[in-house]
């Protein structure tokens, strides 16, 4: 089968591609079936197998009443994540499976150990090498590693349970194997428990004798160095020569003090006598009784005298008498307190020999404590030595009796009880017959979907053409008889044939959209680069199609002259050549010179190259033909914002050409957005190969906005009168040199399909 491809894209028919699964129903449903009956009968033949779970907490057992004084451990908990964890190991062991093991007899069982009721099968095997001899390894071996494959011990999380779970063939076999391994557990932990507080009885007892020695003769070297060094203990605990010279260092401060407090007062009353000064202001000389009454005199006569002067002279002699008595009293006075004076004096002499005699006793005392206290670092070291040795032997003392006690009343508490025993189960956990069913239904399900999917996929049969891309199996499309008909001829084809003729569908380009409103410009600039190489394979066949040889296109210079023109084959090959991207069409004429601009669309799209039409009539002349009616959204609907770019883009139903025809919107609406429409013609030049517009009987200005670096003028023409020529004279002059004169004679009218296929 060969391929015509221009584009070489493809899609995915989706409907198709599902399609296949209604097709295949039947056989999707035997698959599944058999699938589903292989898996129930596994199911049903299968050995069943129960499991039980048996529960041990990790707590401690000891009792407040019980405990060790002292002992605050059990406010804290006994083991960490890591703890759990190394319980978990200690339960899986090999001596605790061994122990079970033997208990339960488990190695005359066939289950746990396969050399009992060896399968014929299984010997063959073995003689051929294809399989180990279980004899080789040692029974108990063969059953440990059948026991560890049933089991399973795990750390419940965030407990300290440890969950301990078997499965076996037989229900009550698979509820005694964890609660056996349970009990072997906590009886091992006892056992352990009992033998460290054997062993620790055991070590305290001599240890404790030689203990007890050791302080006696710790404390007997005490004594006899105290005694030996004369280091009497006083009343402060402390060595004699020590003390004594504490009290004579606090008597000698206070003779000084004393001394020197005397000395001062002394002083004070030396030179109150030598300045002549009051000595009413010293304490010491006004405590004594002999001042007071001389100074009680002293102011008597001093009162009588000044009564007398009242009515006596001066030089009266009583008054003479009376003042010679004060200065005897004066006198009197200062002669105590000479004598208060020399008392302090001889006070301090006395106590600076008692603060010689306590300075030399003081020295004395210094070297006997000095050399006390040489004695007492060896004392020291003697009494700490005694002191560790005592503190240790009765702490051995307390631990001995605690050990002690339990070994003779057997009370060993284990960190650890059974909280959950097995029960025996009542229904197997495997095999499952409902959920294998279930799975082996849906999974089979699920392959035949998958299956018929690619294999619908693979064959070709799921696969459309891609928008854009002409994906045609030459030899598989129906070409239609070959119509006759004249060259002039503009009829258009009875309904009945444009009903046989019309495709099935024409989908919405969605793809052509995405790109010509998302892709950025490099990326389509270098997509119509690679289009490009389709278009010059596609010439030879636009070449071959019977057509007269190309006259070559007269430039308009002149009103009323003879004009040139060329036909819908050659105005097709023009835009194949120079690689236009655009192609503006005016219809001086009116609707019915808009079929060339529909022929030059679609023969362009038969060579392979993504071709828009967009329609700028008032009446619709261009699309009308291609879509068979006038009441699609399109080009006023997205000027005036009601509808989008996927919205308005539609299908030619005789070509592989997409139309944007004039639309269902107000055109004055319309018109107030004409500035957008540079906007959408670059969009969709950047998603199509070439865009051809047609504008109808437009003029310069009106289709100035439209054009660009690659855009060809094309000038419609049905017969060449005068108004063509004005047209064409108008468009020459107002900067449109290389205008094309091209005209649909002797072609099909754009509505009747001819020898087209469906798009």
């Amino acid at each position: 089968m060969s391929v015509q491809s221009a584009a070489a894209d493809v899609d995915v028919d989706l409907r198709q591609l599902f399609a296949s699964l209604a097709r295949n129903w039947l056989r999707i449903l035997v698959f599944v079936l058999v699938v589903t009956g292989v898996a129930f009968g596994f199911a049903s033949l299968a050995t069943r197998h129960y499991k039980a779970q048996t529960q041990v907490e990790i707590v401690p057992r000891e009792s407040v009443y019980t405990r060790p004084a002292g002992n605050t451990d059990g406010d804290k908990p006994i083991l960490d994540e890591q703890g759990v964890a190394t319980q978990v190991q200690i339960i899986s062991s090999n001596e605790i499976l061994k122990q079970v093991a033997q208990k339960l007899g488990l190695s005359r069982l066939p289950e746990f150990d396969e050399t009992i009721n060896m399968s014929s099968l299984s010997r063959v095997l073995i003689l051929l090498g294809l399989k180990n001899d279980p004899m080789d390894v040692p029974a108990d071996e063969r059953v440990l590693k059948k026991m560890r494959e049933k089991l399973n011990v795990y750390g419940v999380e965030k407990t300290r349970i440890i969950a301990i779970e078997f499965s076996s063939e037989d229900p009550k076999l698979a509820a005694a194997i964890p609660d056996a391994i349970a009990a072997a557990y906590i009886a091992g932990q006892g056992a352990a428990k009992r033998e460290s507080n054997t062993a620790a009885a055991d070590f305290l007892a001599p240890e404790i004798a030689d203990l007890s020695k050791q302080v006696k003769d710790a404390e007997a070297k005490v004594a006899a160095y105290r005694a030996q060094s004369d280091l009497l203990i006083g009343g402060n605990n402390s060595v004699l020569a020590t003390q004594q010279l504490a009290e004579l260092s606090t008597e000698l401060s206070r003779v000084r003090a004393n001394r020197a407090a005397a000395e001062g007062t002394a002083d004070s009353v030396r030179k109150a006598l030598q300045n002549g000064g009051s000595l009413d202001s010293l304490p010491e000389v006004l405590s004594s009784d002999l001042i007071q009454r001389l100074r009680e005199r002293q102011v008597e006569l001093r009162a009588n005298i000044a009564d007398m002067s009242t009515t006596l002279l001066d030089n009266h002699p009583r008054i003479r008498a009376a003042k010679s008595q004060l200065a005897d009293l004066d006198a009197q006075i200062r002669s105590e307190a000479q004598k208060v004076m020399k008392g302090l004096v001889m006070q301090a002499d006395a106590a600076k020999a008692r603060e010689n005699q306590l300075v030399a006793d003081v020295n004395t005392l210094k070297a006997a404590s000095a050399q006390a206290g040489e004695q007492q670092v060896g004392l020291d070291a003697l009494q700490r030595d005694a002191a560790a040795k005592r503190q240790q032997l009765e702490l051995y003392l307390t631990n001995y009796r605690e050990a002690a006690s339990r070994q003779d009343r057997n009370y060993v508490p284990v960190d650890a009880r059974i909280v959950s025993p097995a029960s025996v189960p009542a229904e197997p956990y495997f095999p499952k017959i409902g959920p294998i069913v279930g799975a082996a239904a849906a999974a089979s399900l699920l392959l035949a979907a998958v299956f018929t999917l690619l294999r619908e996929l693979f064959s070709g049969r799921a696969m459309r053409p891609a928008t854009g891309a002409r994906f045609v199996p030459i030899d598989e499309v129906p070409m239609p008889p070959p119509v006759h008909q004249e060259p002039s001829s503009r009829l258009e084809p009875p309904v009945a044939r444009e009903l046989a003729n019309r495709p099935a569908e024409a989908p919405l380009p969605e793809r052509v959209m995405a790109e010509m409103i998302a892709q950025p410009q490099p990326a389509v600039e270098a997509e119509s680069a690679a289009h490009a190489a389709p278009v010059a394979g596609a010439a030879p066949v636009a070449e071959a199609k019977p057509m007269a040889e190309a006259e070559p296109v007269t430039e308009i210079q002149r009103p009323r002259s003879v004009l040139g023109e060329i036909d819908i084959e050659k105005a097709a090959e023009k835009l194949i050549a120079s690689g236009a991207a655009r192609a503006i069409f005016v219809s001086p004429e009116g609707d019915e010179a808009a079929a060339s601009a529909i022929l030059v669309a679609r023969e362009v799209s038969d060579a392979g190259l993504r071709v828009l039409l967009l329609d700028l009539t008032a009446s619709g002349a261009a699309s009308r033909p291609m879509l068979d009616s006038g009441l699609f959204p399109g080009i006023t609907d997205l000027l005036a914002s009601q509808a989008q770019f996927s919205d308005v883009i539609h299908a030619d139903l005789y070509s592989d050409c997409h139309v944007i025809p004039v639309g269902t919107a107000d055109p004055v609406r319309a018109m107030r957005a004409a500035d957008r429409l540079p906007i959408i013609m670059q969009s969709l030049t950047t998603a199509y190969d070439l865009v051809v517009v047609e504008c109808g009987p437009a003029d310069a200005q009106g289709i100035s906005r439209l054009g660009s670096d690659a855009t060809e003028v094309f000038l419609s023409m049905l017969e060449p009168d005068d108004e063509v020529t004005r047209a064409a004279v108008k468009l020459i002059e107002n900067g449109y040199p290389d205008l094309t004169l091209v005209t649909p004679l002797g072609h099909e009218p754009p509505g009747t399909p001819g020898r087209r296929s469906a798009a």
